[in-house]
């Protein structure tokens, strides 16, 4: 269903702050022709948390409407509160997506016995597929293995996006969740090594500049070719270093700026723009991995 490497695909700005329609298509249309196995829109990367509603909307059905049904797409629907999330998916019910990415709540810090009730009560609201995401470093919580495993017991709570970078966690989610319950990494830095534990796949940032290698990393992990993976994700550690060298996603909009993919590297504030010293970085970065 959900396996390989999946885009958290960034959101095109031009410079008055509008979604650039026009870049959004050709990140598609690019994402399509270097092998991406899926997209991931509005989560952290997508800057979902500025846009409204409607404008996340709109993002949504025009890249459902250009990847008609080739690739999965998946919205993120996480929020604060229970309500808002339900709100969300039901405000995206119309839509031809694929499923959605629920981050933990946020800020607020719920127990496993909150977090629990809210992917329950959210994952009522659709019937379509569910992908929870953990990611404590920017959450403050931390969805536990034993918590992901009785919400694996919802019939449409299919996987989870690891993003600890713990392949100890990893084990853990393998032992205690049924073997077809999908286990994708959300970490880029550890991501090889998490394929090759055996692993589903990737929701990546360093996939929105380097596609094609990602996908291949994950079909060689498949296959059990480890020098493979091992080669091809060689040449991406810098970028996966040096793509949070600031705040995601603002190195991966200078990189695809610099790539030629953006019109504009504009973010909507508290973002901002990629310090000028950190550039020569994320430049040798991309020549690293052959971009």
């Amino acid at each position: 269903m959900f396996r390989g490497s999946f885009v958290a695909l960034i959101t095109p700005m031009t410079e008055q702050g509008q979604v650039d329609v026009a870049s959004l298509s050709k990140l598609v249309d690019f994402h399509l022709k270097q092998g991406s196995d899926g997209l991931v829109i509005m989560g952290t990367t997508g800057e979902a948390a500025t846009l409204s509603l409607a404008e996340q909307h709109a993002v949504l059905q025009q890249v459902c409407q250009q990847v008609n049904g080739q690739i999965p797409v998946l919205a993120g629907n996480g929020a604060m509160a229970t309500s808002d999330a339900i709100e969300k998916t039901r405000y995206f019910a119309d839509l031809p997506i694929d499923g959605y990415l629920t981050v933990t709540p946020f800020y607020n810090k719920p127990t496993q016995k909150g977090m629990l009730a809210h992917f329950q009560a959210v994952a009522a609201a659709t019937d379509k597929p569910v992908l929870l995401y953990n990611v404590p470093g920017r959450t403050g919580v931390d969805l536990l293995p034993e918590t992901v495993a009785e919400l694996a017991k919802v019939p449409n709570i299919v996987g989870i996006k690891e993003a600890t970078g713990s392949l100890t966690r990893l084990t853990a989610l393998q032992q205690q969740c049924p073997a077809n319950f999908l286990l994708l990494s959300g970490d880029d830095a550890s991501f090889a090594d998490f394929m090759l534990a055996g692993g589903h796949g990737v929701i990546s940032v360093t996939a929105n500049v380097a596609p094609a290698t990602m996908a291949a990393i994950c079909q060689a992990a498949g296959a059990g070719d480890v020098e493979r993976v091992k080669t091809l994700d060689s040449r991406l550690q810098a970028l996966h270093r040096d793509l949070f060298i600031e705040s995601n996603p603002i190195p991966t909009k200078w990189a695809l700026k610099h790539m030629g993919l953006l019109q504009s590297d504009f973010l909507r504030l508290p973002l901002t723009r990629l310090e000028p010293i950190n550039q020569s970085a994320i430049e040798q970065a991309l020549q690293q991995a052959g971009i």
